[in-house]
């Protein structure tokens, strides 16, 4: 009794600092995942955009598998024919157009924004901070006040030609590698969404191989849950974007805004964002609309809250009933948190995000309900 009396407090010390150690390894790991997380949060939403690229084709060809029973290569292969073909249709027969429309928008609104700066400064309202104007466009009224020195036509020295060569040098290269890395990303995202599809089995089996095994029979019911879950979310909200479209598009070219189409394009993608793309849109839509008058103003802003109260009172709860119920301020909130940390990808895929966390929590709270009355 005293040898074993004796021995009691070693087990309690080797606890203690294997808890000790096995706590400090997991704040390591996890302070590390935060970093690896931080530095590549770009590639990561990369990669998980291409990754609902590949959610959002395999759920058309399995919706096209209940009307056509064909292998899922030959349904994925007429889903991508179909998609391409109504791309390549906007691209060849609306292209020229859209290219107008988008260049006559952007001339529009920079001077709507210009004109509204100037009225807000006709009213006491400081507007410094905005910084909508340039530096070419800023001084018109301060030239009438002091005269502008007369022109010389002396040839300019050989140091400012080759500075004014650099920087225009520099700002092509800019321009290019910026275009390249949109174009490049464009792609990843379509590759890894092709790759996906193709293969859905095979990756969803090479992610549950990398669970323990004990663990594995959970990890198979979540990931099967949260596959189904993202895929009637992005086929409703593929629904309502294009009824976002082409309500916006009727509706504008019915008031006579210029642009309408590119304005119903932009309205429609900025769906895809909920709450923060539709305030975007319905500001875009106004100012565009200033042009044409107040009137056109006023009835643009009309056509904006209604299809705000169709999205949100009609199309979201009866497409999306079943695939998401996150409260309005919680999904805000989440919103403006990723948008912060993250930019325009954290803002973007907010939602899918927080539809996989709640998928994940869902699970486990509905899990422990089974288990304890078991265990009890």
């Amino acid at each position: 009794m005293v040898a074993v009396s004796a021995r009691e407090p070693r087990p309690s010390r080797n606890d203690l600092a294997w808890a000790i150690s096995v706590g400090g390894i997991g704040i390591v790991g996890f302070a590390t995942l935060l970093l690896f997380t931080w530095y590549y949060s770009a590639t990561l939403f990369l990669i998980f955009a291409g990754m609902l690229l590949g959610v959002a084709l395999n759920a058309l060809t399995a919706m096209l598998g209940r009307i056509v029973k064909l292998p899922h290569p030959l349904r994925l292969t007429i889903v991508c024919l179909v998609l391409a073909t109504l791309l390549s249709g906007v691209v060849f027969l609306g292209g020229a157009t859209i290219a107008q429309q988008a260049t006559a928008l952007s001339d529009t609104i920079k001077g709507q924004l210009v004109g509204v700066k100037a009225f807000l400064e006709r009213n006491g309202i400081d507007t410094s901070y905005f910084e909508l104007g340039n530096s070419s466009a800023t001084p018109a009224s301060s030239t009438s006040a002091t005269p502008s020195p007369a022109p010389t036509h002396n040839l300019p020295s050989a140091g400012a030609l080759a500075s004014s060569g650099g920087a225009i040098v520099s700002q092509t290269f800019k321009l290019l590698l910026g275009t390249l890395s949109a174009v490049g990303n464009f792609f990843i995202v379509l590759f890894l969404g092709l790759t996906f599809a193709a293969q859905p089995g095979v990756y969803r089996s090479g992610l549950l191989f990398m669970v323990p095994a004990r663990h594995r029979a959970r990890a198979t019911v979540i990931v099967d849950r949260i596959g189904e879950t993202l895929e009637r979310w992005l086929i409703a909200q593929i629904i309502t974007m294009f009824v976002v479209f082409v309500v916006t598009w009727i509706g504008l070219s019915i008031i006579g805004v210029q642009g309408s189409f590119i304005l119903g394009i932009q309205a429609g993608l900025l769906t895809f964002i909920p709450t923060v793309g539709a305030l975007i849109g319905g500001l875009i839509v106004v100012l565009a609309s200033l042009a044409s008058g107040w009137v056109a103003a006023f009835s643009a802003f009309l056509l904006f809250l209604g299809i705000h109260a169709l999205e949100s009172y009609i199309l979201t709860p009866m497409l999306q009933r079943q695939a998401l119920e996150i409260p309005p301020a919680t999904l805000f909130a989440f919103q403006i948190l990723l948008g912060v940390v993250f930019g325009i990808w954290g803002l973007a895929l907010a939602l899918p995000l927080m539809a996989i966390v709640k998928v994940i929590i869902d699970y486990f709270k509905s899990d422990e309900a089974t288990v304890e009355p078991v265990a009890a």
